[in-house]
């Protein structure tokens, strides 16, 4: 069934004149023709500058400041320093394709500028996740601004050049980053829940094949998005959520979190297989207040509406909001009216931007040390907000994960078959079930109704 168009979400058109330049442009293919690095991101042409297309989300990581224990590892974490003289190579998996690229590099959380003193993109070997190794024929610089370097303000981002590369849906990509100085300060932005190996080598390697004798690490630095220049028959959706979406219990360089697995579902539908996923979630974070990253009311904006050519967000959080208050029968019905009003909000200010918003049920925790409590309390606020969440109206569609993820012979605990060992995570199959629950029909491109936003 053909997709409908609306010029709705964050679609973004790009004016391309500030960044093209004379030449002919070459993909990747003619990269290896070329035997090797076909230039930057300043040589994207005017092919590009179709109409129909524009710039879209194909991958995010959430921001947040590092925690010690999340830090680069020795040495590369020095007394008011990381990264100094050093390589970092990351891959990511990317949900839809395009023919030009451009990223995005964020110091939302760093003490001090970020000198980035060169990037590349390649493929990786064997189009692995967490690979060490690249295909050396798809090499590509990467440039900011006509210029092989930059440096990122503090609490800012910069975004790459438009960068000819031709990436396939739902496969890896490989980014490289070189700090020739390092940044100064060990206050860093990462995303520590990559559930991905990143590699870390003492000097310039951005042009190495692979990075022999390299430290390891399973987070991502930095990098905060991917963004293809697409036909406006592909948008995005952004999750927001938890550990629970960032994938606790999910298997390191495999891309079984429940957001993976749901893509792959609606890349094989004819309907739904320009549908971007986009994971802003992080382990520990909450709706109401900061706990590991910002609340989810306050990062709304970032990690949603300026989010390229998004039309929809489902929001699945709250238990860290249930679990970490006090287990008192007013402070349980504190937060779940809080958290029912926590979740109005959001979608107010998405739908202001044309964003549909779906809410999913919160799944059980029962046998959870410590968020379940004996007298129950912290049940019962589960209970009130999913009722809320299901009957209010208020949510555009509601996806069940409650009813996807428990046990029917004990509504209180997560199905013995998909529970992680904590009670409280689900293990790869207990992800499958969550993303076999979201119905696809939730990623048709639609003409918004009339009235839209106004709430």
């Amino acid at each position: 069934m053909a997709r409908k168009f609306s010029k709705t979400g964050l679609a973004v058109t790009v004016a391309f004149a500030a960044t093209v330049a004379t030449g002919t442009a070459v993909g990747v293919a003619g990269a290896a023709d070329a035997g090797g690095d076909a230039g930057s991101g300043r040589s994207a042409t005017a092919h590009a500058r179709q109409a129909g297309t524009h710039w879209v989300n194909t991958w995010t990581s959430m921001p947040q400041l590092t925690e010690p224990n999340n830090m680069p590892p020795a040495p590369f974490t020095q007394d008011g320093k990381v990264l100094d003289d050093t390589t970092l190579r990351q891959t990511v998996h990317v949900s839809v394709g395009g023919k030009q690229v451009r990223l995005r590099f964020s110091n939302a959380f760093g003490g001090a500028a970020l000198p980035l003193t060169s990037v590349s993109v390649a493929l990786p070997a064997g189009g692995r996740a967490g690979a060490s190794a690249i295909r050396p024929a798809t090499f590509r610089t990467v440039t900011f601004s006509g210029s092989a370097s930059t440096v990122v303000p503090v609490g800012s981002q910069a975004v790459s050049d438009p960068l000819d590369f031709d990436v396939a849906p739902g496969t890896n990509l490989t980014v490289t980053v070189y700090l020739a100085h390092g940044q100064a300060s060990n206050s860093v932005t990462s995303h520590p829940g990559s559930r991905t190996t990143s590699y870390l080598l003492a000097g310039d390697h951005v042009r190495d094949e692979d990075l022999t004798g390299a430290a390891s690490a399973a987070h991502w630095y930095f990098l905060s998005g991917v963004e293809v220049w697409s036909p406006d028959t592909t948008a995005a959706a952004v999750v927001v959520g938890d550990s629970l979406t960032d994938g606790r219990g999910s298997t390191t360089d495999a891309n079984n979190r429940w957001p993976d697995q749901l893509l792959d579902r609606l890349r094989s539908r004819p309907d739904t297989a320009s549908t971007a996923i986009l994971n802003q979630a992080a382990g520990g974070n909450r709706v109401l207040n900061d706990g590991l990253g910002p609340n989810a009311l306050s990062r709304v904006d970032r990690d949603v509406l300026a989010q390229s050519g998004v039309e929809w967000a489902l929001v699945f959080e709250g238990v860290n909001d249930i679990g970490t208050a006090e287990a008192t029968e007013a402070a349980q019905q504190r937060t779940a009216d809080d958290l029912i009003a926590a979740y109005d909000q959001i979608i107010v200010r998405a739908h202001t931007r044309g964003i549909r918003v779906y809410g999913a049920t919160l799944t059980p925790f029962g046998g959870n040390d410590p968020y379940d409590d004996p007298a129950g309390y912290r049940e019962q606020a589960r209970q009130k907000v999913n009722a809320w969440i299901r009957t209010s109206g208020r949510f555009d569609s509601v996806v069940d994960f409650d009813k996807a993820a428990r046990d029917p012979q004990n509504p209180r605990r997560l199905l013995p078959a998909y529970s992680d060992a904590d009670h409280l995570h689900l293990n790869p199959a207990g992800y499958a079930a969550l993303a076999a629950a979201v119905p696809a029909r939730l990623f048709h491109q639609e003409p918004l109704p009339r009235g839209f936003g106004f709430n």
